[in-house]
């Protein structure tokens, strides 16, 4: 389409919804971004700005549209199991954020964040039925400190440098790489120390500034200074005693420090909790006025009578109001919403004019979700068979007879922020068309009701059981999650025992050629099936490719490295208190005093690894480690080397870097890892930075897990 008949149809569109076409002085943008802003809050009326903190950014008498928020945790949310099914919106739908984090793989995380923002662009802009949603509310950078954590499945993980390097790619591939423009804003949550469902509107999550700095509020820290996030979330909790959607650290900290001058927004009905819950304040207007001054700008809530109200008694006032919103106008000039017509914005396009075949439609969405799904799955435990080898990877040409068992088995259950995927893939159709034609029988049982599952199992050569959790407890009321193991939003787990264990045991009983495909958003304490079941993998609910991607590994296509991301406890008595925030006391692999079922960073390979040459040295302000990796084994794989450090003889030792490699069979690969001196320390509340001391000592320690260490170092800084 010629350009100018495309600004003509934008123009018309613009006309058609009530929008004003005429120029402004803050459209020229060849003025800085802070002179445009600043030039818009002049042009605003008080009825405007008030507007203003909704999550609307439009201002149509300016000729700004309407633009809201989305979910996008592992693919554009429209419609699913958490919202009401007006319509079907299908978008890719990827594995859970948990399944992401557990690829340990930034630039797939990027490409697929990328994908999500594409399709949330054309949703947005198509010529019929535009959604107006280019903020996303993603990723979630919280920390999963805790596997009772009933939303787990949002999270990347337990570490902080993990989450961290996790939401900065994402947070990049939503945003994507113009240097004027985004294609979408990110918007991180929840800040701050928002680990436990239950309480979540009243508590209050306690622990001392180190912590904050060093762990809860890094990967936020990281998401606004290295991955360029303009906007998050407050949590519904305090922190020490402080309700997180009023709290000071979001000016003083956030803002002043980090640099985030853009979004502030409340989550869901926090205003009213303050009141209600938090009992923060008598009035709502006494809220609104303090979550205001805090500079959250956006309320997601009812909000508006109480701000006039505030305003007329005099609790807040205009400039107040103009502090709070001017970051949610930075945000929409990074979108390119305050440009008017002749905006050379290049995602302007993307559903008007390139798109021939829906996003979600193409090869490339497809072979991404593949691609994802199999790069999640942890295989952890690969032992011997009955035949004296590995049980996986399975040779097509050596069974006769498979036999898939479980409800997870064809059954792909979208979370909570799903979206809806345009087809699905569940494990039984994915094992189907891997064996599709060679003549090997598949059969399948979702449950043993009746022996059906064991008389299947004992005619098998090999046996896949997919069990696990359900994503929202079978239900779409609120609180509702009947089984004790399971979790969701508004509910966390109160076990860790698996449901079906005793279903496993029985198909053991007469097939021992049995895999465990763990089909779920958390870990779960499975020491019988440790002790017993030759093969164990990992994988997250949700994605549309599931089935093709577990296939890929188990019959070897794909040579698994993905990685777990939390510890996996043999027992819920090996963790702290869930409430109690202080990690030191025994949360994630850093300070856990019990030996886990799964380390942090385990995940095992169809072939083996070997490391040597470890070289440590100081280059132009970095630490930089270099070490050889070799395949030793038969097949090519990709290997995660993790690199952790401890200074001064500390009894911790923390993840600095990390990378996901491909090496070949019989190849050695040079890996290097180069990190900051100014970034590798503890925060120092005298530097106020993370810069180490001249003269200290780092340990250093490299290898395929956290406790599988296979090099050790040191070096005087």
């Amino acid at each position: 389409m010629h350009i100018k008949k495309f600004f003509t149809l934008l123009s018309a569109a613009f006309a058609a919804s009530g929008i004003a076409a005429a120029d402004f002085a803050f459209q020229d943008t060849t003025l800085s971004d802070d002179e445009r802003v600043s030039m818009l809050m002049k042009e605003l009326t008080l009825d405007e700005k008030v507007s203003l903190l909704s999550t609307d950014l439009g201002v149509p008498r300016l000729g700004i549209p309407h633009c809201w928020q989305v979910e996008g945790l592992h693919g554009l949310s429209l419609s699913g199991p958490g919202k009401e099914n007006r319509d079907t919106l299908p978008t890719t739908i990827f594995p859970q954020a948990y399944g992401l984090g557990e690829t340990w793989d930034t630039d797939l995380i990027r490409r697929i964040a990328s994908q999500v923002a594409y399709e949330t662009r054309y949703y947005s802009q198509r010529d019929s039925d535009s959604r107006n949603i280019l903020v996303i509310r993603a990723p979630n950078a919280d920390l999963a400190r805790d596997p009772r954590w009933g939303r787990t499945e949002e999270s990347f993980g337990e570490d902080p440098c993990l989450t961290a390097a996790m939401t900065v790619a994402k947070i990049k591939g939503l945003q994507g790489d113009h240097p004027r423009y985004w294609m979408t804003a990110a918007l991180m949550k929840h800040f701050l120390a928002n680990s436990n469902e239950f309480g979540r509107d009243s508590t209050s999550s306690d622990f001392d500034s180190s912590l904050f700095r060093d762990y809860y509020a890094y990967p936020f820290y990281k998401g606004v200074t290295d991955g360029g996030s303009r906007a998050f979330m407050a949590a519904y909790n305090s922190w020490n005693g402080i309700p997180m959607a009023m709290h000071p650290c979001l000016d003083s900290i956030t803002r002043r420090e980090w640099g985030n001058d853009g979004i502030i927004c409340t989550d869901g009905g926090a205003l009213g909790l303050l009141v209600s819950a938090h009992k923060t304040f008598p009035t709502r207007a006494e809220g609104a006025a303090a979550i205001v001054k805090a500079t959250t700008g956006q309320f997601l809530d009812r909000y508006e009578d109480d701000i006039r109200e505030a305003i007329a008694s005099g609790i807040i006032t205009e400039q107040d109001i103009d502090k709070a919103i001017r970051g949610n106008l930075k945000v929409a000039l990074k979108l390119g919403l305050l440009d008017g017509d002749g905006s050379a914005n290049p995602y302007l396009s993307i559903g008007r004019v390139v798109d021939t075949v829906p996003p979600f439609l193409t090869d490339y969405a497809k072979a991404l979700a593949r691609e994802a799904v199999a790069k999640s799955v942890v295989l952890l435990k690969n032992s011997d068979s009955v035949g004296g080898a590995p049980l996986l990877p399975v040779d097509r040409t050596a069974v006769k007879k498979i036999a898939v068992v479980g409800p997870y088995a064809d059954n792909i259950v979208q979370d909570w922020y799903s979206g809806i995927p345009p087809y699905e893939v569940t494990v039984l159709d994915g094992i189907s068309r891997a064996v599709e034609g060679l003549g090997v029988e598949v059969s399948y049982a979702p449950d043993n009701r009746m022996d059906i599952a064991q008389k299947l199992a004992a005619e098998a050569d090999i046996v896949i059981v997919c069990v696990g959790n359900h994503p929202y407890g079978t239900k779409r009321d609120w609180f509702f999650c009947p089984v004790p193991s399971d979790g969701r939003e508004a509910v966390d787990r109160r076990s860790l025992m698996l449901p079906d264990e005793d279903m496993l045991r029985q198909i053991y009983a007469v097939n021992p050629n049995t895999a465990l495909l763990l089909v779920s958003s958390f870990p779960y304490a499975i020491n019988w099936s440790n002790d017993n079941i030759p093969a164990i993998l990992h994988v997250t609910h949700c994605s549309q490719e599931q089935g093709n991607g577990v296939a890929d590994v188990i019959f070897g296509d794909v040579n698994p490295a993905g990685r777990t991301t939390q510890t996996w406890v043999k027992d819920i008595l090996d963790l702290p208190p869930m409430m109690d925030y202080d990690i030191r006391n025994g949360h994630t692999y850093i300070y856990n005093k019990k030996e886990p079922l799964y380390s942090f960073g385990h995940g095992l390979s169809y072939t083996d690894f070997s490391y040597a040459g470890i070289l440590t040295r100081k280059s132009d302000g970095n630490l930089v480690v270099e070490f050889q990796i070799t395949n030793t084994g038969g097949r090519d794989g990709e290997e995660v080397p993790q690199l952790y450090l401890s200074l001064d003889n500390g009894a911790t030792f923390k993840l600095k870097s990390f990378c996901r490699v491909a090496v070949a069979a019989g190849e050695c690969r040079k890996i290097t890892f180069s990190m900051p001196l100014s970034e590798i320390g503890d925060w120092n509340e005298t530097t106020r930075d993370y810069s180490v001391g001249k003269g200290s000592e780092a340990l250093i320690r490299v290898g395929a897990s956290s406790t599988d260490i296979r090099l050790n170092d040191k070096i005087t800084l």
